[in-house]
Formats: C-alpha cells, sequence, structure tokens
C-alpha cells in the first residue's frame, strides 16, 4: 500500500469513528479529566473520569415535563446537550445546587431556526453572553437549570416521581457526594 493510500484509508476510519461517535452519544468520547454523564433512559449519574466509571448516582429525577433537546421557559423539561457547571449555590433550598451552562449558543440557535426566538431576542441574548460570560436565565428557553438535592423534601417523592421543574435532582447525601467531585467548568452531558 502506498503511503497516500495509507493516509486515505486512516482518515478514511477517523471520519468512521466520529461519525460512530456522534450516532452513539457522548459516552462513546469522554472528556479526558472528571466528567458528568446523566442517562435520562436508566435515570443516573454517572460521573467518570475519563474513560472509567468513578460512581454512579441511582434514581435521579428529572423534570416532570420529561427529556426535551430543547427546554422552553415553564414547560418543566429537562434539557439534553454538552454542558459544563457554571455557578455553585452551596445555601440552596435544595440543599447544594449547582448550575449548567443552559441555554447553549447551539439551544439558542436551534431556538431561532424553530422560530421560539426572533432577531432581536438572539441578538439580546448574544449580548448578554459578551457581557456576562452566559446567556440569560430568563428568555424563552429559560434557565436555572442544573443538578440539586431535595432540601426538606420528601424522599418517597422523590424515589417515585419525576418532579422538578426542569433540574437534575437526587437525594441530599447523593448531592453531597456529588460535591466531591464537581467544581466549576466540570463537564456535563445530557442524553
Amino acid at each position: 500500500m502506498t503511503p497516500r493510500r495509507c493516509r486515505q484509508t486512516i482518515a478514511g476510519a477517523l471520519a468512521a469513528l466520529m461519525l460512530l461517535a456522534a450516532l452513539t452519544g457522548a459516552a462513546a468520547m469522554p472528556y479526558p479529566g472528571t466528567w458528568i454523564r446523566v442517562d435520562t433512559e436508566a435515570s443516573v449519574a454517572e460521573i467518570r473520569h475519563g474513560e472509567r466509571l468513578v460512581t454512579v448516582l441511582e434514581h435521579v429525577a428529572f423534570g416532570r415535563g420529561g427529556i426535551s433537546d430543547l427546554h422552553i421557559r415553564g414547560d418543566n423539561t429537562t434539557p439534553t446537550g454538552r454542558f459544563r457547571i457554571n455557578r455553585i449555590n452551596r445555601d440552596s433550598r435544595f440543599h447544594l445546587f449547582f448550575a449548567i451552562n443552559y441555554p447553549t449558543v447551539e439551544h439558542l440557535d436551534a431556538a431561532r431556526r424553530d422560530g421560539i426566538v426572533g432577531h432581536e431576542e438572539y441578538t439580546r441574548a448574544l449580548d448578554h453572553a459578551g457581557e456576562r460570560g452566559y446567556l440569560p436565565q430568563d428568555g424563552p428557553l429559560g434557565g436555572h437549570i442544573g443538578f440539586h438535592g431535595i432540601g426538606d423534601g420528601d424522599p418517597a417523592i422523590h424515589e417515585d416521581f419525576h418532579w422538578t421543574e426542569g433540574c437534575i435532582a437526587m437525594t441530599n447525601e447523593q448531592i453531597e457526594q456529588f460535591d466531591e467531585f464537581v467544581e466549576i467548568g466540570t463537564p456535563v452531558v445530557i442524553e
């Protein structure tokens, strides 16, 4: 095989692997350090380090409106996508709160394509992101999405129902365990 043909074969194989990774989800392409993978079908949050599974937090609850590619303010869905932890509230009514950077520019672009966000709102959101480093939390796509405990809530309800307004909830003990691994900037994949 010629060197040129060898490079073409390798390039083709890499392209096939990248397509496979895109089709099978984020777990196929882990982050090198600590990251979080949320499996919405299994209702678990996995703490991973590269490809290695560190721990699994079971029976997490999602938005009572289900799972969606695009969370709209008030629809009570949990959005899917790739995020980062961008704020931590250790004085939350839900015990601890770890915000993700929802909406992302990808979500904003999808909302614009779908006619949910017009040109003026789109421009305002991008200006906000330029000034503050994150998109508005009070626009049509909502915000204030993240991981939290149940606070003084009923553990039985948490165990039996998806009850949040879009966040990923876990027991107070689980959110404390989550806190041991997560910091500002930790990647999060919700799928």
